[in-house]
């Protein structure tokens, strides 16, 4: 038996090809309806879809490459959900690489991406990546490149982040407002933007208050849970140690709370804690931890709507919002309650 091709579908409803075509790629200018009748004809006539062929009659494969730090992290994986609910409404599936915080890892997941054919990249940025050189060979491409997160100005690339200062600066103030008198914070890599940002903001909400910027409450940890147990118990054994600990994100809070836990003069509220990143775990911890809510499904939406544009064949760039900075939401919990506090959403 031959194979069935759109002009048999086509055929069979009396219409175009072109309208066939559309309407199984998902195409926004055919009706709901439309889809359904040709769907329902495609599986009647067993029509199996040749993306290698339609590829080469578009030059598209209907692909967006998504490049992550870690699919360990419920962060990444919600911006992903958004990403994807955008590309399958617009006929494109996402094709997946993890790179494990690895510099070498991303440079070979690009190079995959690449051999790929993806019509576009989504990315964010690895810990360990100081050199840019194959983010550069993208753009070199003319393959749209966008980044979420972990973004990089000098790449000059379009990219949707959180507003990683303020977020850092609420966290900050909802500490002080509360009566801790001594706030740690517990940074990340100053060479990644985010968490230059957050220490920023972190600072400037101190000097707000009027508070003292103590070097000795700053410290540098790798953004893990062993990290942030090891950073959280230098600053536990301090001569005059913290009441409260800013951490970069949520798993370095989790080893903060393991440390703060196993000190045996700790009483509930005596130290406060306080996240970033509103991760999964964050509200079924005891006690359930206050957090940076980083607005991640709309971060992956958002990312994947600028893809959407620059896929045009005449893509306006200039018209492109070259970052989108989404507000950050503070989700207070137990964790930083030292008394009883109003006007703030509570989990």
């Amino acid at each position: 038996m031959s194979r069935t091709t759109i002009h048999d579908i086509a055929k069979e409803l009396n219409t175009t090809a072109a309208t066939v075509s559309r309407a199984l790629n998902n195409h926004p200018s055919i009706s709901s309806a439309t889809k359904e009748v040709v769907r329902k004809a495609a599986q009647k006539l067993n029509y199996r879809q040749n993306r290698a062929a339609s590829s080469l009659r578009s030059g598209k494969t209907y692909v967006i490459g998504v490049i992550i730090p870690s699919a360990e992290i419920s962060f990444f994986g919600s911006v992903i959900h958004g990403i994807e609910k955008v590309a399958k409404s617009q006929g494109y599936s996402v094709l997946l690489f993890q790179t494990n915080e690895s510099y070498e890892d991303e440079a070979q997941g690009i190079q995959t991406l690449l051999q790929s054919n993806v019509d576009g990249i989504i990315a964010s940025i690895a810990k360990e990546t100081t050199r840019y050189d194959h983010f550069q060979e993208v753009k070199n491409r003319k393959i749209p490149l966008i980044l979420f997160d972990r973004a990089i100005d000098e790449l000059d690339v379009p990219a949707v982040v959180i507003d990683d200062y303020k977020g850092a600066y609420m966290a900050t103030e909802h500490l002080i407002r509360q009566g801790y008198q001594r706030i740690a914070h517990i940074s990340g890599p100053q060479h990644i933007q985010i968490f230059h940002e957050r220490l920023r903001g972190y600072v400037d909400a101190l000097k707000a208050y009027n508070y003292k910027v103590d070097g000795d409450l700053i410290t540098y940890g790798k953004v893990s849970i062993d990290s942030g147990r090891t950073c959280t118990e230098a600053l536990l054994n301090l001569p005059k140690r913290p009441d409260a600990i800013f951490a970069v994100e949520d798993f370095t809070a989790l080893g903060a709370l393991q440390a703060i836990k196993e000190t045996p003069w700790n009483k509930p509220g005596q130290i406060g804690l306080v996240g970033f990143a509103n991760e999964a775990f964050s509200a079924y911890i005891t006690p359930g931890l206050t957090t940076v809510d980083q607005q991640t499904a709309l971060m992956g939406q958002e990312a994947a709507n600028i893809f959407m544009n620059l896929r045009q064949e005449e893509p306006t760039l200039v018209d492109l919002p070259q970052k989108i900075i989404l507000d950050p939401v503070l989700v207070v919990r137990q964790s930083s309650l030292r008394k009883k506090i109003s006007r703030r959403r509570e989990e």
